[in-house]
């Protein structure tokens, strides 16, 4: 496609000499005699390149100028005159007019000036359409960019830096350290270091507080930016709004752990599914399972997960204390009340006002015990000890046991109306026999809890515990799991546990028998293959991982016949 250009000059003669010069060099020339009729053409097409005398008939080729200025047109103007000596010549020159060709008119002058001019303008189409495209995707990237100068003054950012921090455009042209502080100051920490090594830096989940806005988690990467002979000129930043990724992974985590309880087997995942849609909601709520399968903290999971969350959760093991006890403890009593009742004494049930109690082995407590539990839950009033007048209290109960209540109904010892009281709706928590993928994931619950606790570095148990683990009925439950880790990280001194550190109880049970010399070389060399695989075979860790010397494992290697081929079990 022909250049286009455009001749603005008052005098006819000119005008032909430019059509017929540039015409013959297979240029498209539109010609105007005036002012008015050149910004007609212009309203009408683009131009490539525009010659305009400066001396018109009704303005001069300087309005044209400012004109085309004013419409954002970067086309080259260049200046006709008859006396390049003159002001309006300098003037126009000033006012971004690409350059001026003197009369009489000289076909090779006025062809090098087109020429010149064309090249110019379209190196800078080019350079105009990279412009665009750079703006248009600084526009339409949704994580915020952030561009400094070396001394970290803010250039420019887009609209999701603007968006996502708060930033507005008079921000521009400020030190990035003093523009409202989005992590604590550590984004301008971050950017100061990129530029004072000249290399990218990324650092990965910053939690993030913007003025004005919720918490966010983002992901940082700062990179230099290099001018002329590859020196500093700045440095970029991009940040990723990372929240919603680190809310799908704690989502994640929560099914693995819900609260302090750990499981993420399908029985537990409807534990967890039953606890939200309990949580809402204030309704008695009756949590049966065996012994150390985590009623207790069901209770607590319940209770921080509703409404009463900011109230007293107020436990009770009905269990533990006798009868007389009992009632004094639940609803208090008055001075005098009984012998030794020296002062007044607020009961569990006052101080749970507003929150929950929770009580534990309810299949325990006696019959009176039975019938004042029962007046609580039908009127929410009771009466202290020593004292007629009744209280009235705004509690959920919670209550939990590892017994057969409606076994216990049938036998005449629990009320039926108090059975169905609290049977509003029941948790029950299935024994660890019946979850054991639960195994692994609270052999590394208690051993993160063991390890500060017993100031110790143990990584692992080792595949043969962790086999006899899931194979062992686990009468006792998690409680019980959990005391056999704790009585391992007391007399383990290596990294990792063995048969050695188990107690005699766990060793004796069914099915977990002692080791003939055969299955204690499986398990040594198991051991020894688990550690140098996790060194990568550097058998000085490996000796260290063990809590042996190198002699040791040398020998154990070589009489076990260990290599890095060698089957795992």
């Amino acid at each position: 496609m022909s250049a286009r250009i455009l001749v603005i000059d008052d005098e006819e003669s000119i005008r032909f000499t430019f059509e017929r010069f540039l015409t013959a060099e297979g240029y498209s020339v539109t010609t105007a005699e005036s002012c008015g009729e050149a910004l007609a053409r212009i309203n009408e097409t683009s131009f490539d390149v525009v010659f305009a005398d400066i001396i018109l008939g009704d303005g001069t080729g300087i309005d044209i100028l400012r004109e085309i200025r004013a419409r954002g047109l970067s086309c080259p103007v260049i200046m006709i005159t008859g006396d390049p000596g003159v002001e309006t010549a300098a003037d126009s020159i000033r006012l971004d007019a690409f350059d001026y060709i003197p009369k009489p008119i000289n076909q090779e002058s006025l062809l090098h000036a087109a020429q010149t001019a064309l090249k110019y303008n379209a190196l800078n189409e080019e350079k105009e359409k990279y412009r665009t495209n750079l703006e248009a995707i600084f526009r339409s990237v949704r994580d915020a960019i952030i561009t400094v100068d070396k001394d970290a003054v803010v250039i420019e950012f887009n609209e999701a830096a603007m968006t996502m921090f708060g930033y507005s455009r008079n921000d521009r042209g400020k030190a990035f350290s003093s523009l409202p502080e989005i992590c604590d100051g550590r984004c301008a920490q971050i950017l100061a270091e990129a530029i004072k090594i000249g290399a990218p830096v990324e650092v990965d989940r910053l939690e993030c507080r913007p003025a004005n806005s919720a918490k966010r988690v983002i992901s940082v990467r700062t990179y230099p930016l290099v001018g002329p002979q590859s020196a500093l000129a700045g440095a970029v930043m991009v940040l990723r709004d990372d929240t919603h990724v680190a809310d799908l992974e704690r989502e994640l985590t929560e099914q693995r752990q819900f609260y302090r309880i750990v499981g993420k087997s399908g029985p537990m995942q409807k534990v967890y599914s039953l606890i939200r849609a309990l949580a809402a909601v204030q309704t008695t709520v009756l949590i049966t399972g065996e012994s150390g399968t985590g009623k207790e903290l069901v209770a607590e999971a319940l209770h921080r997960a509703g409404e009463r969350s900011h109230k007293p959760l107020v436990k009770v093991n009905c269990s533990a204390l006798p009868e007389s006890l009992l009632e004094s403890e639940l609803f208090g009593h008055v001075k005098g009340a009984f012998t030794g009742a020296v002062r007044d004494n607020v009961g569990r049930f006052h101080r749970a006002d507003g929150g929950a109690i929770f009580l534990d082995e309810i299949g325990d407590i006696s019959p009176m015990i039975q019938l004042k539990l029962l007046r609580v839950l039908e009127e929410s009033e009771f009466e202290r000890v020593g004292n007629s007048a009744p209280m009235k209290v705004n509690v959920r109960l919670i209550a939990a046991t590892n017994k057969n209540l409606l076994e216990k109904v049938g036998l005449g010892e629990l009320r039926e109306d108090l059975y169905y009281r609290l049977k509003v709706v029941e948790i029950r928590l299935p024994p660890l026999r019946d979850r054991r993928e639960d195994i692994p994931l609270l052999v590394d619950h208690f051993r993160n809890k063991f390890n500060p606790k017993f100031k110790k570095t143990i990584e692992a148990i080792s595949s043969d515990v962790l086999r006899a683990f899931m194979k062992y009925p686990w009468p006792g439950n998690v409680r019980e799991l959990e005391h056999t880790m704790e009585h391992a990280f007391v007399l383990c001194n290596q990294d990792i546990i063995t048969f050695d550190h188990l107690p005699p109880d766990f060793m004796s049970a069914p099915g977990i028998a002692r080791r003939s010399p055969e299955d204690t070389r499986a398990v040594d060399s198991q051991a020894i293959l688990e550690a140098l695989d996790k060194t990568a075979w550097n058998k000085a860790k490996a000796a260290r991982l063990l809590g042996m010397d190198r002699v040791t494992l040398y020998r154990k290697i070589k009489r076990y016949h260990l290599t890095e081929d060698t089957p795992r079990c």
